[in-house]
């Protein structure tokens, strides 16, 4: 059974910085892109980051310059470095996995993370 857990997620203040993981058990995931999502109360589910196998980084206009993704392909494991964090970034952060970035087939619980201003 595939499990994405997430963790670090939390309460910080605008301008501030967190440090997102995310642990993917079950199968591997050689080839497969890994990355983030997010969901803002009210909002629709958007796309954030992802990194390919080789890791090829692709962002969000919104979050460029200020949050990096990277991962450990040995603990099948994916990050996500979050600075200068703004009020708007408050959101559910889902870690996502899949054969291609823009559909995943693994979906983890999600981890809140709010910023307050």
């Amino acid at each position: 059974q595939v499990q994405l857990v997430e963790s670090g997620g939390g309460l910080v203040q605008a301008g501030g910085s967190l440090r997102l993981s995310c642990a993917a058990s079950g199968r591997t995931f050689n080839r497969y892109f890994m990355g983030w999502f997010r969901q803002a109360p009210g909002k629709e589910r958007e796309f954030v980051s992802t990194i390919s196998w080789t890791g090829l980084r692709n962002y969000a206009d919104s979050v460029k310059g200020r949050f990096t993704i990277s991962r450990d392909n040995a603990k099948n494991t994916v990050y996500l470095q979050m600075n200068s964090l703004k009020p708007e970034d408050t959101a559910v952060y889902y870690c996502a996995a899949g054969s291609t970035p823009s559909n995943p087939e693994y979906w983890g619980q999600g981890t809140q993370v709010t910023v307050s201003s």
